[in-house]
C-alpha cells in the first residue's frame, strides 16, 4: 500500500484527474502487476489524499518492477504530484468476502 499527500498547489479535483486519469495508465503497466487499486480519500482535512494498493506476489516482484525502466518512471510521475508518499508493505487478511 502507498499512503499519498498531494502537492499542496494541485487542487483534490486535479490530484484525481492526474492520478487516476494520467498515473494509471503507467502504473498499470508495472511488471508483475496482479492488482491495482486507487482510493481517493474523500475528506480535504485527511492526513493524506489517496491509499494505492498495488498487488504483486512478493515484495521482491515489487521492488524489481519499480527497479525497470518504467518503474522509475512510475515513480518520478509520482514524486512529481506528491508532497509525501509512504509504503506500507503488508499482509493480508480476508475477514469476509461476498
Amino acid at each position: 500500500m502507498i499512503l499519498l499527500k498531494k502537492k499542496e498547489q494541485l487542487s483534490q479535483r486535479e490530484f484525481r484527474n492526474w492520478w487516476i486519469g494520467e498515473h494509471s495508465k503507467l502504473a498499470t503497466q508495472l511488471p508483475g502487476l496482479r492488482k491495482l487499486c486507487f482510493n481517493p480519500v474523500n475528506d480535504e482535512n485527511a492526513l493524506y489524499d489517496g491509499v494505492a494498493e498495488l498487488w504483486f506476489d512478493s515484495e521482491k516482484s515489487f521492488t524489481e518492477a519499480y527497479q525497470t525502466d518504467l518503474g522509475k518512471a512510475v515513480a518520478a510521475d509520482s514524486l512529481a504530484h506528491v508532497d509525501r508518499r509512504d509504503r506500507l508493505f503488508v499482509e493480508e487478511n480476508v475477514l469476509l468476502h461476498s
